[in-house]
C-alpha cells in the first residue's frame, strides 16, 4: 500500500488526560480507511490530531513524506487534509454559498474557488437551489451535504469525514455513503469515523478498531467484517 498519510506513535490528551496513546495508523493514496470504535474510543480526537485541531503530545504525522506534526490547522488544509466535523458545524448566519466560499479560502484554492463552487452546485442540485438561503435553515441532511460540499472547496488529496450519517433519516444516509463510494473512485482519500459500521466497513479497503485510544484490530474492512469479536462488538451479530 503506497501511504499518503501515516501516524506513527500518536500520543493526545486534554489536560490530565491522555486520550490516544502511541496510535499508528496509514491513510492509501487511494480509496476509503475506516476507523471504527465505540463511543468515547478517541476517534473523534484522532481525527482532529491529524487534522491539526489538536496538538500531539507524542508521535509524528506525516503527509505525502512530509511531517506535518507541528503544522497548524490552516497550514494542513494547505498541504491538502480537509475535515468535515461531527456535527456538520456549518456557519448557521451566512448563507450556503457564503459557507461554500469560506471552504475555498486556502491560497491552494482560492485560483478556483468559481470552478469549485460551480462544481458543488453541480454536485450537489439541493445547495444550488439553497445558495441564498441561510445555512442554520437547512435540513440535517442538507446541512451535511453543506459541510462535505465545503470541505471539498479545499481541494483536498485526504477529506476526513468524522461522523457524517450522525442523526441523518436511512434516506439521506444512503446518499452520503453514494457520495463517499463516488468521491473515492474520483481519486480523493477517504478518512472514515463512521456509526454505520457495517456499510463503513464494506465500502474500507483499510479498517482499525480503536479502543481505549488504542488501536487494536486492523485489516480490510470485508476482513474485519468476518472477525468475531467486530461481529459481536459493533454489528450486533
Amino acid at each position: 500500500m503506497t501511504a499518503l498519510l501515516e501516524v506513527n506513535d500518536l500520543s493526545v490528551g486534554y489536560g490530565d488526560v491522555e486520550v490516544l496513546r502511541q496510535v499508528r495508523l496509514q491513510v492509501a493514496a487511494s480509496g476509503v480507511t475506516a476507523l471504527i470504535g465505540g463511543n468515547g474510543a478517541g476517534k473523534t480526537t484522532m481525527l482532529s490530531a491529524i487534522a491539526g485541531v489538536l496538538p500531539a503530545r507524542a508521535g509524528r504525522i506525516l503527509f505525502d513524506g512530509k511531517d506535518v506534526t507541528g503544522l497548524a490547522c490552516h497550514e494542513r488544509v494547505e498541504s491538502g487534509i480537509a475535515l468535515v466535523p461531527e456535527g456538520r458545524q456549518v456557519f448557521p448566519d451566512m448563507t450556503v454559498e457564503e459557507n461554500l466560499r469560506v471552504g475555498a479560502i486556502a491560497p491552494r484554492a482560492r485560483h478556483a474557488a468559481e470552478a469549485k463552487l460551480t462544481e458543488m452546485f453541480a454536485r450537489f442540485p439541493i445547495l444550488k437551489e439553497r445558495s441564498r438561503q441561510m445555512a442554520g435553515t437547512l435540513s440535517g441532511g442538507e446541512q451535511q451535504m453543506l459541510a462535505i460540499a465545503r470541505g471539498l472547496m479545499a481541494g483536498p488529496r485526504l477529506l476526513i469525514l468524522d461522523e457524517p450519517t450522525l442523526g441523518l433519516a436511512p434516506i439521506m444516509t444512503g446518499k452520503i455513503f453514494d457520495l463517499v463510494t463516488e468521491l473515492s473512485g474520483l481519486g480523493i482519500s477517504i478518512l472514515i469515523a463512521e456509526q454505520n459500521v457495517h456499510r463503513t466497513l464494506a465500502l474500507a479497503g483499510q479498517a482499525y478498531v480503536l479502543e481505549n485510544g488504542r488501536i487494536v484490530l486492523t485489516g480490510s474492512g470485508p476482513d474485519l467484517m468476518g472477525r468475531p469479536e467486530v461481529r459481536k462488538a459493533y454489528l450486533g451479530l
